[in-house]
């Protein structure tokens, strides 16, 4: 009868749990180095004034209807140094720009007919690297959130308003300033400096003065 004990052993050498893989102490070093890249967003120089999650569409012309431009965030950016405003939303998902434009005094935004929680309003828009004149419509998820956009967007262009009037109200000062001083300066060269024809008349009569002579005394 022939011996199954070699059988047996290689069965219990399939059997025998693997060991523990050795530790070389090697260290495996990446084939590419990534390194921390600023990211800029051009919002840098801004503060949000605004910021509320919305749906964004814009009015096509050609087929008279509403077409939508991206959901995501919508806010009201307020620069550092100039103090303009601006709309900027970006989809939510790829961030790519929905609506990018200044808040200026001329704007006015509307509740949107037959829906409390939108509204809407004109702009020449930059989104898409041009301007454009553009009707857009925006939907927020509360009647609240809407109130809210049309309160701020009033606000900000009333502001712009009133800055662009300081503004022309300090130019004209400048301007009757700088007239002020060139007719005072003008007034004092007069003054300090009698007309010609007067010099002329002076200069004769102080002349004729010298020219006479005293009478011999008899």
């Amino acid at each position: 009868m022939a011996s199954t004990e070699p059988e047996h052993q290689h069965r219990e050498e399939e059997e025998a749990p693997a060991g523990d893989d050795e530790d070389t102490g090697a260290q495996v070093a990446p084939i590419v180095k990534l390194e921390e890249v600023a990211v800029s967003t051009g919002e840098e120089d801004e503060d949000a004034i605004l910021d509320l999650k919305s749906k964004l569409y814009r009015f096509d012309k050609d087929g008279n209807q509403w077409k939508e431009r991206g959901a995501g965030t919508v806010k009201l950016l307020k620069h550092k140094e100039s103090g303009k405003v601006r709309l900027v939303m970006r989809q939510s998902k790829t961030l790519k720009i929905c609506a990018n434009h200044l808040v200026l005094s001329t704007m006015s935004v509307q509740e949107h007919a037959g829906n409390d929680k939108s509204c809407v309003w004109h702009a020449a828009d930059f989104a898409d690297g041009e301007l454009k004149d553009e009707l857009f419509c925006i939907r927020f998820a509360s009647v609240e959130n809407c109130k809210t956009f049309m309160e701020k967007f009033q606000e900000v262009a009333e502001s712009q308003k009133s800055d662009e009037e300081n503004k022309d109200a300090t130019a004209a000062a400048d301007v009757l300033e700088k007239l002020s001083v060139e007719e005072k300066k003008t007034e004092e060269k007069a003054v300090e400096e009698p007309p010609t024809a007067a010099k002329e008349e002076e200069t004769k009569i102080y002349g004729d003065k010298k020219e006479e002579k005293p009478a011999p005394s008899t």
